[in-house]
């Protein structure tokens, strides 16, 4: 009888290890709206990989659950477009990093707006929707800490015809301001 319940009694802690694991490192997150389109479409379910940025830094490119400060009760899918030090800009329909125009073949329409320059502070991040004219993001005057970022969208789930990774799309990496060489012709 001793046996009995220490089997039991290890497999329900073992049970119970394994759902916390899971629980902190794993989170379901749904699309609610269509400010991600193409990409992403309302409705579809994604597993987010919550302590993902512990061991690494955010890459440019990839799509994120973030907390916004307009709202930090909610949960925004948007795409990783600024590091902190990076300077962004919008015109003509194209984004600028670091005077780098970004090629973006998963946006539904160019950008109707313009930004200008702004600075990524330190320790923010610079996100936009892929449906750039129908998305609530950086573009309206707001970054997003380290702290407000929930995790990486790793997976699609749901629905099933939809299975596969998130999306994310790694961009090209861009010149930083701190790493900017100056270089001089001489004549």
């Amino acid at each position: 009888m001793k046996s009995w319940v220490r089997e039991v009694l290890i497999t329900v802690g073992l049970a119970v290890a394994i759902y916390l694991i899971i629980q902190t490192s794993l989170q379901n997150s749904v699309v609610y709206d269509v400010s991600m389109q193409p990409t992403l479409l309302a409705g579809q379910r994604l597993i987010v990989i919550k302590p993902a940025y512990n061991f690494r830094e955010p890459e440019r490119g990839e799509i994120i659950i973030v907390r916004p400060p307009t709202d930090p009760n909610r949960e925004f899918v948007k795409r990783l477009i600024g590091l902190p030090g990076d300077i962004i800009e919008v015109k003509g329909g194209t984004v600028y990093v670091n005077q780098v125009p970004l090629e973006e073949p998963y946006i539904k329409e160019k950008p109707r707006y313009t930004l200008a320059p702004v600075k990524i502070p330190e320790d923010n991040y610079f996100v936009l929707g892929d449906n750039r004219n129908n998305s609530s993001d950086s573009h309206l005057g707001w970054t997003v800490t380290r702290d407000h970022i929930v995790g990486w969208a790793w997976l699609r789930y749901w629905p099933l015809g939809k299975f596969g990774g998130a999306g994310s799309y790694y961009l090209k990496p861009q010149v930083s301001p701190r790493s900017a060489v100056t270089v001089i012709f001489w004549q």
